[in-house]
Protein backbone atom coordinates (compact mmCIF):
# COMPACT_ATOMS: atom_id res chain seq x y z
CA UNK A 1 0.00 0.00 0.00
CA UNK A 2 1.26 3.31 -0.83
CA UNK A 3 2.17 5.85 1.92
CA UNK A 4 0.70 9.38 1.17
CA UNK A 5 2.89 12.58 1.17
CA UNK A 6 2.13 14.52 4.66
CA UNK A 7 2.81 18.02 4.54
CA UNK A 8 2.04 20.92 6.70
CA UNK A 9 1.47 23.67 4.62
CA UNK A 10 -1.93 25.23 4.31
CA UNK A 11 -3.62 25.25 0.78
CA UNK A 12 -4.36 29.14 0.83
CA UNK A 13 -0.20 29.07 1.40
CA UNK A 14 0.93 27.11 -1.30
CA UNK A 15 -2.11 29.26 -3.38
CA UNK A 16 -0.21 32.52 -2.61
CA UNK A 17 3.01 30.97 -3.15
CA UNK A 18 1.89 30.30 -7.32
CA UNK A 19 0.65 33.86 -7.13
CA UNK A 20 3.91 35.04 -6.51
CA UNK A 21 6.04 32.77 -8.76
CA UNK A 22 3.68 34.11 -11.39
CA UNK A 23 4.12 37.55 -10.64
CA UNK A 24 7.73 37.19 -10.78
CA UNK A 25 7.64 34.57 -14.19
CA UNK A 26 4.92 37.08 -15.94
CA UNK A 27 7.06 39.63 -16.92
CA UNK A 28 9.88 37.72 -17.82
CA UNK A 29 8.06 35.69 -19.98
CA UNK A 30 6.35 38.82 -21.84
CA UNK A 31 9.54 40.28 -22.58
CA UNK A 32 10.95 36.11 -24.18
CA UNK A 33 7.51 37.11 -26.11
CA UNK A 34 8.23 40.17 -27.38
CA UNK A 35 12.10 39.81 -28.51
CA UNK A 36 12.74 39.66 -32.25
CA UNK A 37 14.14 36.62 -32.20
CA UNK A 38 14.60 36.29 -36.47
CA UNK A 39 16.84 39.41 -36.06
CA UNK A 40 18.47 38.17 -32.86
CA UNK A 41 22.09 37.29 -34.31
CA UNK A 42 22.31 40.75 -36.35
CA UNK A 43 21.00 42.62 -33.11
CA UNK A 44 23.91 40.98 -31.01
CA UNK A 45 26.98 41.50 -33.72
CA UNK A 46 25.90 45.24 -34.25
CA UNK A 47 28.96 47.14 -33.68
CA UNK A 48 27.57 49.13 -30.98
CA UNK A 49 26.49 46.08 -29.44
CA UNK A 50 29.80 43.95 -29.51
CA UNK A 51 31.16 46.93 -28.21
CA UNK A 52 29.05 47.30 -25.01
CA UNK A 53 28.75 43.58 -24.47
CA UNK A 54 32.93 43.44 -24.55
CA UNK A 55 32.97 46.60 -21.72
CA UNK A 56 30.69 45.09 -19.32
CA UNK A 57 31.55 41.60 -19.58
CA UNK A 58 35.83 43.78 -18.77
CA UNK A 59 34.85 45.16 -16.41
CA UNK A 60 32.21 43.16 -14.14
CA UNK A 61 35.05 40.69 -14.20
CA UNK A 62 37.50 42.90 -13.19
CA UNK A 63 35.26 44.41 -10.81
CA UNK A 64 33.92 41.23 -9.33
CA UNK A 65 38.20 40.16 -8.80
CA UNK A 66 38.21 43.77 -6.81
CA UNK A 67 35.21 42.48 -4.61
CA UNK A 68 37.33 39.15 -3.57
CA UNK A 69 40.63 41.16 -3.20
CA UNK A 70 38.90 43.45 -0.67
CA UNK A 71 35.51 41.75 0.12
CA UNK A 72 37.33 38.59 1.08
CA UNK A 73 39.53 40.29 4.12
CA UNK A 74 36.70 42.72 5.04
CA UNK A 75 34.22 39.74 5.64
CA UNK A 76 36.82 38.04 7.82
CA UNK A 77 37.75 40.51 9.64
CA UNK A 78 33.64 41.49 10.13
CA UNK A 79 32.83 37.99 11.07
CA UNK A 80 35.89 38.41 13.75
CA UNK A 81 35.09 41.83 14.90
CA UNK A 82 30.71 40.78 15.34
CA UNK A 83 31.95 38.02 17.78
CA UNK A 84 34.01 40.10 19.77
CA UNK A 85 32.15 43.13 19.77
CA UNK A 86 28.43 42.52 18.69
CA UNK A 87 26.97 45.87 19.01
CA UNK A 88 29.78 47.70 17.12
CA UNK A 89 29.62 44.58 14.64
CA UNK A 90 26.31 45.47 13.61
CA UNK A 91 27.40 49.24 13.06
CA UNK A 92 29.72 48.03 10.47
CA UNK A 93 27.06 45.84 8.95
CA UNK A 94 24.82 48.48 8.45
CA UNK A 95 27.96 50.64 7.08
CA UNK A 96 29.37 48.08 4.57
CA UNK A 97 25.56 47.01 3.50
CA UNK A 98 24.19 50.72 2.64
CA UNK A 99 24.66 50.09 -1.03
CA UNK A 100 21.88 47.42 -1.14
CA UNK A 101 19.31 50.13 0.24
CA UNK A 102 20.14 53.57 -1.69
CA UNK A 103 18.72 54.75 -4.23
CA UNK A 104 21.04 54.17 -7.89
CA UNK A 105 20.99 57.80 -8.28
CA UNK A 106 21.75 58.47 -5.05
CA UNK A 107 24.94 56.20 -5.07
CA UNK A 108 26.21 58.30 -8.08
CA UNK A 109 25.82 61.36 -6.17
CA UNK A 110 27.51 59.45 -3.36
CA UNK A 111 30.29 58.40 -6.02
CA UNK A 112 30.08 62.31 -7.69
CA UNK A 113 30.94 63.70 -4.33
CA UNK A 114 33.74 60.93 -3.24
CA UNK A 115 35.29 60.54 -7.05
CA UNK A 116 34.48 63.30 -8.80
CA UNK A 117 36.80 65.96 -10.21
CA UNK A 118 35.83 68.39 -7.09
CA UNK A 119 35.23 65.18 -5.04
CA UNK A 120 36.96 64.45 -1.81
CA UNK A 121 39.59 62.37 -3.22
CA UNK A 122 38.70 62.98 -6.58
CA UNK A 123 39.97 66.43 -6.50
CA UNK A 124 43.09 65.34 -5.08
CA UNK A 125 43.58 62.19 -8.11
CA UNK A 126 42.52 65.01 -10.50
CA UNK A 127 45.24 67.35 -9.36
CA UNK A 128 47.86 64.00 -9.89
CA UNK A 129 46.14 63.81 -13.36
CA UNK A 130 44.12 60.81 -12.77
CA UNK A 131 40.40 61.79 -13.87
CA UNK A 132 37.83 58.95 -12.78
CA UNK A 133 34.47 60.36 -13.68
CA UNK A 134 33.27 59.53 -17.59
CA UNK A 135 35.87 56.76 -18.02
CA UNK A 136 35.91 53.29 -17.75
CA UNK A 137 37.36 53.64 -14.35
CA UNK A 138 34.51 54.88 -13.23
CA UNK A 139 31.99 52.23 -14.46
CA UNK A 140 34.81 49.75 -12.25
CA UNK A 141 34.71 52.27 -9.28
CA UNK A 142 30.46 52.12 -9.46
CA UNK A 143 30.32 48.62 -10.13
CA UNK A 144 32.61 47.53 -7.02
CA UNK A 145 30.61 49.83 -4.53
CA UNK A 146 26.87 48.22 -5.34
CA UNK A 147 28.23 44.34 -5.95
CA UNK A 148 30.43 44.14 -2.58
CA UNK A 149 28.05 44.27 -0.61
CA UNK A 150 26.43 41.02 -1.75
CA UNK A 151 29.85 39.40 -2.32
CA UNK A 152 30.27 40.50 1.70
CA UNK A 153 27.11 39.45 3.20
CA UNK A 154 27.08 35.66 0.96
CA UNK A 155 30.97 35.39 2.29
CA UNK A 156 30.20 36.60 5.62
CA UNK A 157 27.06 34.19 6.07
CA UNK A 158 29.15 31.02 4.42
CA UNK A 159 32.34 32.16 7.35
CA UNK A 160 29.75 31.76 10.17
CA UNK A 161 29.05 28.58 9.39
CA UNK A 162 32.35 27.37 10.00
CA UNK A 163 32.69 26.02 13.91
CA UNK A 164 34.96 27.82 16.14
CA UNK A 165 36.24 24.89 17.27
CA UNK A 166 37.63 23.84 13.84
CA UNK A 167 40.24 26.88 14.30
CA UNK A 168 40.49 26.39 17.78
CA UNK A 169 41.78 22.50 16.70
CA UNK A 170 43.94 24.51 13.79
CA UNK A 171 45.64 26.69 16.89
CA UNK A 172 46.10 23.53 18.72
CA UNK A 173 47.71 21.97 16.39
CA UNK A 174 50.32 24.56 15.69
CA UNK A 175 48.59 26.72 13.16
CA UNK A 176 48.85 30.37 12.72
CA UNK A 177 46.02 33.08 12.26
CA UNK A 178 46.80 32.97 8.49
CA UNK A 179 47.51 29.32 7.64
CA UNK A 180 43.48 29.31 9.70
CA UNK A 181 42.52 31.30 7.74
CA UNK A 182 43.79 29.71 4.21
CA UNK A 183 43.27 26.14 5.25
CA UNK A 184 40.46 26.17 7.78
CA UNK A 185 38.38 29.00 7.50
CA UNK A 186 38.45 29.79 3.58
CA UNK A 187 38.31 26.24 2.31
CA UNK A 188 35.42 25.34 4.05
CA UNK A 189 33.63 28.55 3.14
CA UNK A 190 34.14 28.24 -0.67
CA UNK A 191 31.02 26.90 -1.78
CA UNK A 192 29.62 30.27 -0.41
CA UNK A 193 32.41 32.44 -1.37
CA UNK A 194 32.29 31.57 -4.75
CA UNK A 195 28.31 31.96 -4.67
CA UNK A 196 29.35 35.56 -3.90
CA UNK A 197 31.39 36.25 -6.71
CA UNK A 198 28.70 34.93 -9.06
CA UNK A 199 25.90 37.59 -7.37
CA UNK A 200 28.69 39.78 -7.39
CA UNK A 201 29.09 39.48 -11.11
CA UNK A 202 25.66 39.46 -11.97
CA UNK A 203 25.24 42.93 -10.17
CA UNK A 204 27.97 44.95 -11.22
CA UNK A 205 26.59 43.43 -15.20
CA UNK A 206 23.21 44.69 -14.63
CA UNK A 207 24.35 48.25 -13.04
CA UNK A 208 22.56 51.01 -14.69
CA UNK A 209 21.50 53.62 -12.36
CA UNK A 210 24.88 55.17 -10.78
CA UNK A 211 26.55 54.16 -13.65
CA UNK A 212 24.70 56.74 -15.27
CA UNK A 213 25.14 59.45 -12.82
CA UNK A 214 28.32 59.06 -12.15
CA UNK A 215 30.32 58.44 -16.17
CA UNK A 216 27.91 59.26 -18.21
CA UNK A 217 27.14 57.11 -21.95
CA UNK A 218 29.83 57.56 -23.42
CA UNK A 219 30.27 54.87 -26.07
CA UNK A 220 33.41 52.89 -26.15
CA UNK A 221 33.77 54.13 -22.43
CA UNK A 222 31.06 53.61 -19.97
CA UNK A 223 28.42 52.63 -22.27
CA UNK A 224 27.36 49.06 -20.73
CA UNK A 225 24.44 47.00 -21.70
CA UNK A 226 21.87 48.24 -19.89
CA UNK A 227 22.93 51.96 -21.37
CA UNK A 228 22.56 50.62 -24.39
CA UNK A 229 19.21 49.55 -23.72
CA UNK A 230 18.13 52.76 -22.57
CA UNK A 231 19.64 54.58 -25.22
CA UNK A 232 17.91 52.33 -28.02
CA UNK A 233 14.40 53.36 -25.64
CA UNK A 234 15.51 56.91 -25.24
CA UNK A 235 15.69 56.37 -29.55
CA UNK A 236 12.92 54.99 -30.12
CA UNK A 237 14.80 51.91 -31.27
CA UNK A 238 12.74 49.30 -29.49
CA UNK A 239 14.94 46.28 -31.56
CA UNK A 240 18.79 47.68 -30.71
CA UNK A 241 17.30 47.52 -26.83
CA UNK A 242 15.49 43.80 -27.10
CA UNK A 243 18.79 42.80 -28.77
CA UNK A 244 20.77 44.14 -25.83
CA UNK A 245 18.38 42.43 -23.31
CA UNK A 246 19.09 38.72 -25.13
CA UNK A 247 22.98 39.50 -24.58
CA UNK A 248 22.10 40.53 -20.88
CA UNK A 249 19.93 37.35 -20.67
CA UNK A 250 22.28 34.87 -22.19
CA UNK A 251 24.73 36.22 -19.41
CA UNK A 252 22.49 35.58 -16.91
CA UNK A 253 21.51 32.28 -17.87
CA UNK A 254 25.08 31.58 -17.50
CA UNK A 255 24.82 32.91 -13.98
CA UNK A 256 22.25 30.78 -12.70
CA UNK A 257 24.31 28.04 -14.53
CA UNK A 258 26.71 29.00 -12.21
CA UNK A 259 24.74 28.78 -8.91
CA UNK A 260 23.32 25.38 -9.64
CA UNK A 261 26.90 24.16 -10.41
CA UNK A 262 27.58 25.43 -6.91
CA UNK A 263 24.87 23.96 -5.20
CA UNK A 264 25.67 20.54 -6.63
CA UNK A 265 29.00 20.82 -5.11
CA UNK A 266 28.27 21.67 -1.91
CA UNK A 267 25.45 18.76 -1.70
CA UNK A 268 27.53 16.35 -2.84
CA UNK A 269 30.16 17.36 -0.44
CA UNK A 270 28.36 17.82 2.84
CA UNK A 271 28.72 14.29 3.47
CA UNK A 272 32.21 14.35 3.60
CA UNK A 273 33.01 17.49 5.30
CA UNK A 274 30.51 16.40 8.02
CA UNK A 275 31.85 13.35 9.06
CA UNK A 276 35.52 15.22 8.98
CA UNK A 277 33.75 18.29 10.91
CA UNK A 278 32.49 15.36 13.93
CA UNK A 279 36.51 13.63 14.00
CA UNK A 280 38.17 17.26 14.08
CA UNK A 281 35.25 18.49 16.71
CA UNK A 282 35.96 15.40 18.70
CA UNK A 283 40.23 15.76 18.63
CA UNK A 284 39.45 19.04 19.40
CA UNK A 285 37.80 18.09 22.37
CA UNK A 286 39.92 15.42 23.47
CA UNK A 287 42.80 17.97 23.55
CA UNK A 288 41.09 21.00 25.75
CA UNK A 289 40.69 17.82 28.30
CA UNK A 290 44.16 16.62 27.81
CA UNK A 291 45.33 20.46 28.65
CA UNK A 292 46.25 20.47 32.32
CA UNK A 293 44.50 22.67 34.54
CA UNK A 294 47.10 26.01 35.31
Amino acid sequence: MRSRTVTSVPVVITLIGLAAVLLLLGPLLALLLNIPWNRAVELVTAPAAVQSLTLSLSTALVSTLLCVVLGLPLSVWMVEFARRHPGWGQVVQLIVYAPLVLSPVVSGLALVFFWGRRGVLGSWLDDAGVQVAYTSLAVIVVQVFVAMPFFVSTTTTALQGVPVVLQEAAALDGASRWQTMMRVLVPLSWPGIATGCVLSFARALSEYGATLTFAGNVAGETRTIPLLVELGLSANDMDRALGACIMLIGVYVLVVGGIAVIRMGVGGANGHKGINGHDRHGRAQSRRRARPEP
